[in-house]
């Protein structure tokens, strides 16, 4: 992956500074903090992705076929991966299409209700899952770019952002690291 020219100063900072001169104070800490947030998305998304291209998957793609290989039998109705994987049905569906059509899932009709349509991972597509697993644990997830205290300490901040905004509702007991 090429790298981009280091900028003679943080655009984000700069953000801020012009926030501040034009009279929003009150803004100028959450623009600063949603804009930090959405810079860091595209690095991490660029390293994930990066990694994955071998493999023929985006994130959306490992996602699913990783949620289908924690399953017990390799499948699940689509409305739950839609809820596990918090997102539209239509991303889901879209999702499902294309690594249908690679061979690395497929649609099976739901034993018990008609209305409902499972999805399988393949055992071609357990196989690229596991591997993409361990691409992403070695050139992504061990090293994020944090040190660890950092990384419990930021999951731990957007954990609680998170079930602020109605994403969860905390379990009982707590798992760490929330």
């Amino acid at each position: 992956m090429a790298r981009v020219r280091r900028l003679p100063v943080d655009p984000i900072a700069e953000a801020k500074r012009q926030w501040l001169a034009h009279g929003w104070a009150d803004a100028a800490p959450g623009m600063t903090l949603v804009t930090s947030i959405m810079r860091a998305q595209q690095l991490i998304l660029a390293r994930v992705e990066a990694t994955l291209k071998p493999f023929g998957l985006t994130f959306a793609r490992y996602e699913m076929l990783t949620l289908l290989s924690f399953t017990r039998e390799g499948r699940m109705p689509m409305a739950s991966a839609t809820a596990r994987l918090q997102v539209h049905p239509t991303s889901v569906t879209n999702t499902v299409d294309r690594l249908e059509a690679s061979g690395l899932v497929r649609r099976e009709q739901h034993p018990s209700d008609g209305r409902a349509t499972l999805v399988a991972v393949t055992p071609e597509g357990r196989d690229i899952a596991a591997r993409a697993t361990a691409a992403l644990n070695t050139e992504v997830f061990e090293r994020p770019g944090l040190n660890r205290q950092d990384t419990d300490d930021l999951v731990a901040l957007i954990a609680r952002l998170r079930r602020d905004a109605g994403d969860f509702d905390d379990p009982r007991p707590q798992p760490e690291p929330l």
